[in-house]
């Protein structure tokens, strides 16, 4: 997938009310999920203990934190929309609405639908909300969805 290039932040108007796109897939590994555990000193067993979760998990297998999922739309934006000038930075503002539906296993592909759903303007901002589905390859259940708030600061 090639990313939409913008000219500014500006430029995203059209897309008010729309999807954007959606980006390749990606593989959650099981090496992802175990640096995910010691970054954020969650080591429970579901997520890092195989031959524990292969016996007793509801998953039958490791599965990735919910939170590794999330912290993914980073990636996925980026892959998806780039925005190539009028922008000093960009802020990660918050999040509305998260769920985590369906449970990552681990080896497991996912990818993010985007849409944009408002933008909102600041005298020295704009304020971006999209609408996030991750997919997960092969599932009904998408595996998270989000409002995701971001600022570009001109």
């Amino acid at each position: 997938m090639h990313a939409l290039r913008l000219e500014n932040p500006q430029s995203l108007s059209p897309f008010i009310g729309k999807e954007i796109g959606a980006t390749d897939w990606f593989q959650v590994t099981q090496q992802r999920i175990e640096q995910f555990a010691e970054a954020t000193e969650d080591r429970q067993w579901i997520h890092t203990d195989r031959e524990r979760a292969s016996k007793e998990s509801p998953y039958g297998s490791t599965i990735a934190h919910g939170f590794l999922t999330l912290s993914l739309l980073s990636n996925f934006i980026k892959e998806l929309l780039q925005i190539e000038g009028g922008v000093r930075l960009a802020v990660n503002y918050g999040l509305n609405r998260v769920r985590f539906p369906a449970a990552v296993r681990a080896g497991s592909r996912i990818r993010a639908r985007i849409g944009l759903l408002t933008l909102k303007e600041f005298p020295e901002a704009l304020e971006a909300t999209f609408s996030v589905t991750i997919e997960n390859e092969g599932s009904d259940k998408p595996s998270c969805v989000a409002e995701w708030i971001v600022r570009y600061y001109f």
